[in-house]
């Protein structure tokens, strides 16, 4: 390998090529963590416009980490993994107690905040302060096993030495803050997962893979997890002119998260039935279901979920407000339609929420007359 020639075509490639990214032209330490996490399991394109929004709401650390859970969730819906938003938090919170509010320059400092793995922590560390220190993303593990060719899973943990020792090696170290965004971004615009471009590659003549024709077999990957399918129904409860919403346990899937009561559908259940069921076992409450509202469809990890949702009524004689039990949730609340907006909801309850407040029915169910 011609480490001068890959460095030096890899750098004048990413100068002329390089994408106009917001923290980039920054490069505050805090927007280059916020981009990190963000970009984690999310497209770029999606990525800025949640990174907009969220440096307009929260400038700087000591505003994030004055904010509410709420808050900093109800702005990251729609990202999902939930669990980097709360990491957020909390790691904008040891920076305000422990560093002075200043983000830290050191590596180990940096991968010592809560959500912050080896990869991110090369990455912030690179790109914000310009330490030689290595960011191995998955775009950069792509290009390295198809430059050298690796025929083993690039999961098997002597893979994952050699690919890192591999960019450590190949690491321009007066220019760590431009190689490393350099390497990754040609993972994202050339080296593709699929159809790369290499005749547009600056490295193609320095890559083995393409030299052995191997391009479209690199990187080996092993087998994905087996697609789950999950049907679920939930019911939206009026009340006296207001929705009932609870929130889910901080033990539970997509924890602090508000939704519609309900769960998965059970074998030979009807989707009716189990918003029933499910209304009873979460808040003690008995309810009617009424007509449907909706079918929506999201992912999440392995999980295919179809969401049925219904407008549903208490049963006679029950007051749900006086009546509903916290069985499964740690809050609950009944708020005006208008105000559902100000709340996170999981994807699917989330376009729920979005399908009723324009379905024409809604201000009928809210007065109690019966709807069709």
């Amino acid at each position: 390998m011609d480490i001068p020639a890959f460095r030096a075509r890899l750098l004048d490639w990413f100068a002329a090529s390089a994408r106009d990214l917001p923290w980039r032209r920054s490069l505050d330490p805090y927007h280059v963590w916020l981009s990190e996490i963000m970009l984690q399991q999310t497209q770029m394109e999606r990525g800025v416009a949640y990174f907009t929004r969220f440096i307009a709401r929260f400038p700087d650390i000591a505003a994030l980490d004055a904010a509410s859970e709420d808050e900093v969730l109800k702005l990251w819906e729609g990202l999902g993994y939930y669990s980097r938003a709360r990491n957020l938090r909390r790691a904008a919170r040891v920076v305000m107690e422990r560093h002075g509010g200043v983000f830290p320059r050191g590596l180990a400092e940096i991968r010592a905040l809560p959500g912050v793995g080896p990869y991110t922590a090369g990455a912030i560390a690179s790109v914000a302060f310009n330490a030689a220190v290595p960011a191995v993303d998955a775009n950069v593990v792509r290009v390295l096993a198809r430059v050298l060719d690796i025929d083993a899973p690039v999961s098997a943990p002597a893979v994952k030495r050699r690919i890192a020792a591999a960019a450590a090696d190949l690491l321009d170290r007066e220019h760590a803050r431009a190689f490393n965004q350099a390497l990754m971004e040609l993972g994202a615009l050339v080296c593709r997962p699929r159809k790369p471009e290499c005749p547009a590659c600056p490295i193609a003549g320095l890559c083995l893979g393409l030299a052995r024709g191997t391009t479209q077999w690199r990187p080996v990957l092993k087998p994905g997890p087996e697609i789950i399918r999950i049907n679920m129904a939930c019911g939206v409860l009026a009340w006296d002119g207001r929705i009932y919403i609870q929130k889910r346990r901080n033990n539970d899937v997509w924890p602090g998260l508000w939704e519609f009561p309900g769960g998965v559908m059970e074998s030979g259940e009807q989707p009716e039935e189990t918003l029933v069921r499910e209304y009873m076992e979460e808040t003690g409450l008995a309810v009617a279901p009424g007509p449907a509202i909706g079918m929506l469809r999201s992912s999440y990890t392995r999980y295919r979920i179809t969401l049925r949702g219904f407008f549903c009524a208490a049963a006679p004689g029950v007051d749900p407000v006086a009546e509903h039990r916290l069985n499964e949730a740690d809050e609950a609340r009944f708020v005006e339609p208008r105000e559902l907006t100000r709340f996170a909801f999981p994807s699917g309850h989330a376009r729920l929420v979005t399908k009723l407040l324009t379905d024409l029915r809604l201000s009928a169910f809210l007065a109690g007359e019966r709807i069709g």
